[in-house]
């Protein structure tokens, strides 16, 4: 399978717990079988363990899985939980004005249930087959253990771990974790109803369903930050862009999506696996000289002809680097990558260790130049040090058809498409065309945020990203987050962009930071906590 790999561990970082009083109206949602219950919970009480190892008690009410669609093809997948703080370490806590951490578990595109949830940070992938309207299939509520401690990091898939979300509650902020359709998904006809774009058109309708119960959904639904790791990173960024794009309106229409808004306020992407149609040519531009685990080297004409066309399609966005870099193009990307990213992650990891633990670091990797508290080195040498590539070639749209991304844009009956016109044409399996299907091009443009960001810039995407991948990941290219970066930033965009060192798939060692930027861009939490 050609998505997912192993996870990394939160390490680091600040925690605020702030939270202050509403004054929002209630407003009247446009569909009668669509209004939240603001009754219906549960209390619950948690342990959060945060960043700095401080333990704090948080009382919360809890909204088991809610339908966010009237006319669900599955509401196993398209549910939503709810959890909103009432009291932390005995402090009364109003959170009806606190932003929403919309945090989705999607990993690998594969379907993300929160029916069995019975508590915070408790959704998860689920089944791959059952029919629409079959029994649930997402995770269980996490263990007393694992639920507590915000620093674990175990989800093995890339999708997202419970670290946002416990911290989020801790601090004070209403959690919505939403469930969604995924392409493994298989009905008795043997129909597949959860390719692409069924994930973000679920993603969407839960927007939807927040927005239009403003008042009696806890928090303030204009202040909306998404999250998600892997492919579910690449759907928070997909939200992001394309808020309210009317690309949607009628797929959204189709499954009976609340009258209002999608656009969300902010967004957090950890490893985006996104910009699919073009990742084969990012991924070789990246790691094309690095052999397989083993030593085996791929074909290298393969290669390099993805290798072209990535230089082709870097040169038409006429993107530029940040802090004034310049025009980013295939020649120039890897001093950009090395200069803006890769170094200060290297002089950051080296700068926080003891003097003897960077000594010992340094001697193991010759490659680094650590002088003046700075370190540097070359990208060849970088490459060197990360070894092996995760992915054959091409990387994600397998010529046979393998890839998790070709199950992605499957159709009707049939499990696997190629989606780029150069796999189309050098498939193996057999096929009598040679070309793409008639309406990949379509769900090409409502898969990618680059559509919304590049080609057709939406003036209603979120204007805040919190971007984030780790130096060792193979699973993507460097530049598909840093072209993110760039065009968010060269729109005129919020962006804090930056990789985390030695770290693989699915790492987020700063999720306390990851809060606390939360309530800085959305000037959460100058009131103090509610008494």
């Amino acid at each position: 399978m050609g998505i997912g790999a192993t996870a990394g561990a939160a390490a680091v970082g600040g925690i605020a717990l702030t939270a202050h009083a509403s004054t929002d109206s209630t407003s009247k949602s446009t569909d009668d079988g669509l209004v939240f219950d603001p009754d219906a919970y549960t209390e619950l009480t948690t342990t959060v363990t945060d960043t700095e190892g401080t333990e704090h008690a948080v009382t919360y009410h809890f909204w088991k899985a809610i339908t966010y669609v009237s006319k669900p093809v599955d509401a196993t997948y398209q549910s939503l939980i709810v959890s909103a703080p009432v009291e932390i370490d005995g402090t009364a806590v109003d959170a009806s004005n606190a932003p929403i951490l919309l945090a989705n578990s999607v990993g690998g595109y594969m379907p993300s249930s929160v029916a069995d949830a019975t508590g915070v940070g408790a959704g998860g992938m689920g089944g791959g087959g059952g029919a629409p309207g079959g029994a649930p299939t997402g995770s269980a509520a996490p263990s007393a253990s694992a639920a507590s401690n915000a620093n674990e990091n175990p989800n093995a898939t890339g999708g997202a771990t419970s670290s946002n979300q416990l911290l989020a509650l801790a601090a004070g902020y209403v959690v919505i974790e939403p469930g969604a359709r995924g392409r493994t998904l298989k009905n008795s006809s043997g129909e597949y109803y959860g390719t692409a774009p069924a994930a973000i058109v679920d993603l969407k309708a839960a927007v939807r369903y927040i927005k239009s119960n403003k008042g009696r959904i806890p928090g303030n639904v204009e202040r909306i930050v998404s999250a998600g790791t892997s492919a579910g990173g690449a759907l928070s960024s997909l939200l992001g862009a394309s808020g309210d794009s009317p690309l949607y309106d009628k797929l959204l229409k189709e499954i009976g999506a609340a009258d209002a808004s999608d656009a969300i306020f902010a967004v957090g992407a950890w490893c985006p696996i996104t910009d699919l149609e073009h990742a084969d040519g990012a991924y070789e531009w990246n790691w094309g000289t690095n052999t397989l685990a083993g030593g085996k080297q791929v074909d290298q004409a393969v290669s390099k002809e993805l290798r072209s066309q990535f230089a082709e399609y870097q040169a038409s966005m006429k993107l530029r680097g940040l802090n004034g870099f310049g025009a980013l193009t295939a020649r120039n990307y890897d001093e950009y990558l090395v200069k803006q990213y890769l170094e200060p992650s290297a002089t950051t990891y080296l700068a926080a260790l003891s003097d003897s633990d960077r000594e010992t670091y340094l001697a193991k990797n010759t490659f680094i130049t650590w002088k003046n508290g700075k370190a540097t080195f070359t990208w060849a040498d970088f490459l060197t040090h990360v070894g092996a590539r995760k992915k054959t070639t091409p990387a994600f749209d397998a010529f046979d058809l393998s890839a998790g991304e070709n199950n992605l844009f499957g159709a009707g009956t049939t499990q696997n498409r190629h989606f780029t016109a150069y796999s189309a044409k050098n498939d193996t399996t057999g096929l009598t065309s040679k070309r793409v299907a008639s309406d990949i091009p379509e769900k090409l443009h409502l898969m990618n945020p680059m559509h919304h960001l590049v080609e057709k810039v939406n003036g209603r995407r979120s204007k805040h990203w919190w971007i984030r991948l780790g130096t060792n990941d193979t699973d993507t290219s460097h530049v598909i987050s840093a072209n993110l970066a760039a065009a968010a930033k060269g729109l005129g965009d919020e962006v804090d962009h930056l990789y985390y060192w030695d770290q693989g798939h699915g790492a987020n060692t700063d999720p306390g930071d990851f809060i606390t930027w939360i309530a800085k861009v959305t000037g959460y939490g100058k009131a103090g906590r509610t008494k």
